[in-house]
């Protein structure tokens, strides 16, 4: 085995790299593609257990799965690039997939529900409509406004002494309704005051760089 592909297993999988055993459902791979590219790129390799060890692929039918994942399962389509490695005598795909520059990209879902998707981990999580509405306001040219009023003000001081804070959360202690909460906190992400975050699965908010 390639020392490249070796050490590559022996990582494990993680932020930036996930195995499949084999594709047999390219709607589901199509998950996998979608959370890469919104999340900064990964590689995903083909013919390898969960626990590292080379199955290999069955056939090319596999690579033409992954093609229709992410031309037409994917949506906008997700750009990747193939290499085949000989892995003891079995093939194993490396499929890299590049870190998306308008994101989100979405996957096609079982019921037809086009839904995005953001790697954590060796995870890949639904994203929120917050974290869509940050992507679709970064891709626009016009600036945010944001007006300093007694609701953010509530929202940084309870950050300064709670670490975390969910949407639900931050409607309440604003006495609020939720789609104001929400649009406050995409206008804060979008400066930079507030960041996203993960813990326990669960998507919270904590005070961005700038504010700490």
């Amino acid at each position: 085995m390639h020392s490249y592909l070796k050490n590559l297993i022996a990582g494990g999988e993680g932020q930036k790299l996930d195995f499949k055993f084999e594709i047999s459902d390219s709607k589901k791979i199509a998950r996998t593609l979608s959370a890469f590219a919104n999340s900064g790129g990964g590689t995903l390799l083909v013919g390898v257990k969960d626990n590292g060890r080379i199955a290999g692929v069955r056939s090319d039918e596999e690579y033409y799965m992954l093609e229709a994942a992410a031309k037409m399962y994917c949506k906008p389509e997700v750009d990747f690039s193939v290499r085949q490695w000989d892995a003891d005598g079995k093939t194993v795909l490396e499929a890299k997939i590049g870190a998306s520059s308008s994101p989100p990209h979405y996957a096609r879902s079982e019921d037809g529900k086009w839904l995005a998707y953001i790697r954590v981990n060796d995870e890949n999580i639904l994203a929120n409509q917050i974290m869509i509405r940050v992507w679709q306001r970064r891709s626009r040219p016009k600036g945010t406004f944001v007006r300093y009023s007694d609701t953010e003000k509530i929202l940084f001081d309870y950050l300064r002494d709670n670490e975390t804070i969910s949407l639900s959360a931050f409607q309440r202690i604003a006495n609020i309704n939720i789609r104001k909460a929400a649009t406050i906190l995409v206008n804060l992400i979008v400066l930079g005051l507030i960041e996203i975050t993960f813990r326990d699965k669960q998507i919270v908010y904590t005070l961005g760089e700038k504010e700490r």
